[in-house]
């Protein structure tokens, strides 16, 4: 009769992985120095002609040029960003497909969906973010205020009379001003449209009193003096609007509220080509097309990569869970 010895077998189990690891390693390796051997597509959580594409777009031609592959950009709107999300979500992790993240996909919709079907932080490998923008708070002619103090006075002192538009419930832009009605302890209407622009213009044509949109939408209006900005929703000033305040300048202390967008892979992408990857968007950040777009975006090159932009999804995720909580909003 033989004789089992589990812990020679243990031993041997061992061994056999010792031994497989470095083959891994070296596979995984000798896979990211060959990456691409084909087209990438990165996949937009919007449709054609917005700030997203745009941005995307203008990345992808930069970033084909250091990989010597293409880069094709496939936009896949719909359920704030939660049909791309789940498409990369459920990809092949071999750094093919990959999502441009946005404070949508990774930051609001953990909490604004209950039944969302992907997981922000598992599901995804963080390879780095490009950049920040921050919103601007903007009033129609004839609200007699000329920064957010004041606004606040009037809202106050008319409790339930004044009304936010914004592109949408769950938006980013609605999302701040539930922040800002939290914070400044205000009472107001908030106004969804199917869009930012049906909302700036009804905006500009007084039928709704305040804002928070994105800059370059609201940019030619505020020259032109037809609406008057009173804050933007970053930490810092944006260069787009260097002599506006921001909202935490303005008497609300912590307060933001940004749009952002990022590049992220299925979870388990082999390490290599996540490094290979970032490496090849940063030095696109870094190109003169690219960082003109940023400009004329209003948009703020970000310097996070891998951990870190994990670590900036995760306090996206708690940042706007507070906001979603306090306006009650919740979509299926």
């Amino acid at each position: 009769m033989t004789t089992r010895n589990p812990v020679g077998a243990a031993r041997r189990r061992f061994c056999m992985a010792a031994l497989a690891a470095p083959l891994t390693l070296a596979a995984a390796s000798a896979f990211a120095q060959d990456f691409p051997q084909r087209p990438i597509t990165l996949i937009v959580p919007h449709s054609a002609g917005g700030t997203s594409d745009i941005l995307a777009r203008t990345v992808a031609a930069e970033v084909a040029k250091t990989l010597g592959q293409s880069v094709i950009v496939e936009n896949k709107g719909g359920a704030n960003g939660s049909i791309a999300a789940k498409t990369v979500a459920t990809a092949k992790p071999d750094g093919y497909t990959l999502l441009l993240a946005t404070a949508s996909t990774h930051g609001i919709n953990p909490t604004l969906y209950p039944a969302i079907s992907y997981d922000a932080r598992k599901d995804f490998s963080p390879v780095a973010l490009l950049a920040t923008v921050p919103n601007v708070l903007v009033v129609r002619k004839g609200i007699d205020a000329d920064s957010v103090k004041t606004l606040s006075q009037r809202i106050d002192a008319q409790p339930d009379t004044f009304n936010m538009a914004s592109a949408g419930a769950g938006t980013p832009g609605h999302l701040a001003g539930e922040m800002y009605r939290s914070q400044a302890k205000l009472k107001f209407t908030h106004v969804p449209y199917k869009g930012g622009s049906p909302a700036l213009a009804d905006l500009i044509g007084g039928q709704v009193d305040f804002m928070f949109t994105t800059i370059p939408g609201a940019l030619p209006h505020i020259k032109a003096g037809t609406l008057r900005a009173l804050a933007v929703t970053s930490p810092q000033r944006s260069p787009a609007l260097a002599d506006l305040p921001t909202m935490a300048e303005s008497g609300l202390p912590g307060f933001s509220a940004l749009s952002w967008h990022g590049i992220v892979a299925p979870a388990g992408t082999p390490q290599p080509v996540v490094a290979r990857l970032d490496q090849a968007f940063t030095t696109a950040l870094n190109s003169p097309e690219v960082q003109q777009r940023l400009q004329e975006e209003g948009a703020i090159a970000a310097d996070l990569h891998q951990q870190a932009f994990g670590t900036f999804i995760d306090s996206e995720i708690r940042n706007w869970a507070v906001a979603i909580k306090d306006s009650g909003a919740s979509l299926n």
